[in-house]
């Protein structure tokens, strides 16, 4: 069948479908119809799979047959964290017009593309641990990375050798990774298969572009204030970092006030296997106790990213570790002022992420 012979026997709603999603085509559509969430296609195979849920046609028996799966429009926050959590870049399309106000077909249209790395949905997120979306640029004699949580503004940059990246992607855990379409194979021949990517068009990763797009957002003249002036590489991914928040349409970042450079000389870098052997904060056990698990006593969820940040980032400075052991002493001698402290710490909910919203 040709492709105007099935555009002449496609339905209204299935041309207004297809149309969306050819904008879309590496996202799972959620087409919002009535009070329905459906996927069709290759979609659906994924989705009932990943979901448990059922999977039909629509069109059984016609040239116009396809798979079908969906679910209830108010189970959305059930099911999207399962999605995303798959791995999957998951587009959202709402009914953008009351049904009864129209007598053609209802205006659709994406309102939200989320996707591993970029989420603002708490149920997606994990209270305990930070959603970092990072990006790597390969540089000619250097690396640039950057980690981006939207769910809290934290914005860090870095460069370096290739161990040095590996490392930080180690200890980061980005929960999706952005990288030049060109270097796929560069990329996964250096850090492997374990990270869910996404390729960004190579344009994106220009020192120019990059630059205009950080002062830009920043409103400065400059990124000297930052710190990180002399990381050419790392301005460049963070400016892919950046680009890829407007693409999938998340455009209050206001909260993201500043970018921070990661002092590589203040902390001890530790490799996959070292983490992995240590089992600090993840196994490959789902049923081990982690170090994390057994020293996280912190009351709030800010408290436990901190920790967990600690943990993965053990300071070399011996004058900041007695820093740290000095307020811990003082806290435990004066138990009513820790009394105080934690009762108001109780009373807090998790600011970072609701600056964010």
């Amino acid at each position: 069948m040709s492709t105007k012979e099935k555009t002449a026997k496609e339905t209204p709603l299935m041309k207004q479908y297809n149309t969306i999603k050819a904008k879309y085509p590496d996202a799972c559509l959620l087409f919002r119809v009535g009070d329905f969430y459906e996927t069709f296609g290759e979609d659906a195979v994924r989705a009932a799979g990943i979901l448990g849920i059922v999977l039909t046609k629509r069109g059984a028996g016609s040239e116009t047959e396809t798979a079908l799966a969906g679910f209830p429009h108010h189970s959305l926050n059930t099911y999207l964290p399962k999605l995303v959590k798959a791995g999957l870049r998951v587009a959202i399309c709402d009914q953008l017009e009351d049904p009864k106000m129209t007598k053609t077909i209802v205006k659709r249209g994406v309102t939200e593309l989320v996707t591993p790395g970029v989420s603002m949905n708490d149920e997606v997120l994990h209270s305990k641990s930070n959603n970092f979306l990072a990006s790597v640029h390969f540089g000619r004699k250097s690396l640039g990375i950057s980690f981006l949580d939207v769910s809290t503004g934290e914005f860090l940059t870095a460069q370096g050798n290739e161990e040095y990246i590996d490392k930080l992607l180690q200890n980061f855990s980005p929960s999706e990774v952005l990288v030049p379409k060109n270097e796929k194979n560069t990329f996964r021949e250096a850090f492997g298969d374990n990270h869910h990517t996404f390729y960004l068009e190579d344009w994106v990763y220009k020192e120019d572009y990059a630059f205009d797009t950080l002062t830009q957002h920043f409103g400065t003249n400059s990124l000297k204030g930052f710190g990180i002036e002399e990381l050419q590489e790392g301005i460049i991914a963070s400016g892919a970092v950046l680009y890829y928040l407007g693409e999938t349409q998340h455009n209050k970042v206001q909260h993201i006030t500043a970018i921070h450079r990661i002092a590589e000389d203040a902390y001890v870098w530790m490799d996959r296997f070292t983490i992995r052997n240590l089992e600090l904060y993840h196994s490959n056990n789902p049923n081990a106790v982690t170090l994390l698990d057994v020293i996280d006593r912190t009351l709030s969820p800010m408290g436990s990213r901190l920790l967990k940040r600690w943990l993965a980032l053990p300071l070399k400075d011996a004058n900041k570790v007695r820093a740290r052991h000095e307020v811990v002493a003082y806290l435990k001698n004066n138990k009513s002022i820790l009394a105080r402290i934690q009762t108001q710490i109780k009373q807090i909910s998790d600011l970072e992420r609701l600056i964010s919203k």
